[in-house]
């Protein structure tokens, strides 16, 4: 039975914001290896979930969004065209930094009987940082493809690995280093460095 899933954070992203240049430029490793991650999981039959905010529109919804960030004169269009999301996928709308403050996926995550997390996206230093803290706390085990995530600055996003790495026992390979037919074999109950190559 797969356990895994791949969790992608923020993506679906107009980057209109101070700062979001910034992040576009150290977000170009992602649009070589995100794409790849989440095709493999697809194949796997691995759940891909979107977690992604909600902009301040209470009334929005994520399809919206993804027509929005894909429009021409959008900041963050490079990136939502490349992880598009496909029919079959999830989606949570999230009102602050964490993709478990206020939404369904930790249900949603326990429904489709979630032990491995692979977590992805923007920034690295925020949404993603915070996101890792509460499935931590939620004792799922998580992977972190180092070249799956971006912050506006470099020295924090290699900051922020670091302390997930040493605070939150994550893994950080590379994202064509991480094997979800191995990752399915994991039990949840150890931590391990089983399924990927550091």
């Amino acid at each position: 039975m797969d356990r895994s899933v791949l969790l992608l954070v923020d993506v679906i992203n107009d980057l209109e914001f101070p700062g979001g240049d910034r992040l576009l430029r150290n977000a170009r490793p992602l649009l070589r290896a995100l794409p790849k991650l989440a095709r493999a999981a697809r194949e796997r039959g691995i759940p891909v979930i979107y977690a992604n905010d909600n902009f301040g529109h209470w009334r929005s919804d994520f399809r919206a969004q993804v027509d929005h960030c894909s429009k021409e004169d959008v900041r963050g269009r490079v990136l939502a065209e490349a992880l598009r999301p496909e029919k079959d996928d999830y989606f949570v709308l999230k009102p602050k930094h964490s993709a478990f403050y206020s939404t369904a996926l930790d249900t949603l995550l326990r429904h489709l009987g979630t032990k491995v997390i692979v977590l992805a996206g923007v920034a690295g230093d925020i949404c993603v940082l915070f996101t890792a803290h509460d499935a931590y706390m939620r004792d799922y085990e998580l992977v972190i493809p180092r070249d799956g995530v971006a912050s506006e600055s470099k020295k924090s996003n290699t900051w922020a690995l670091g302390h997930m790495r040493r605070f939150l026992k994550v893994e950080t390979p590379l994202a064509k280093d991480i094997d979800f037919r191995k990752l399915a074999r994991r039990s949840g109950v150890k931590r391990s460095t089983r399924g990927v190559t550091r």
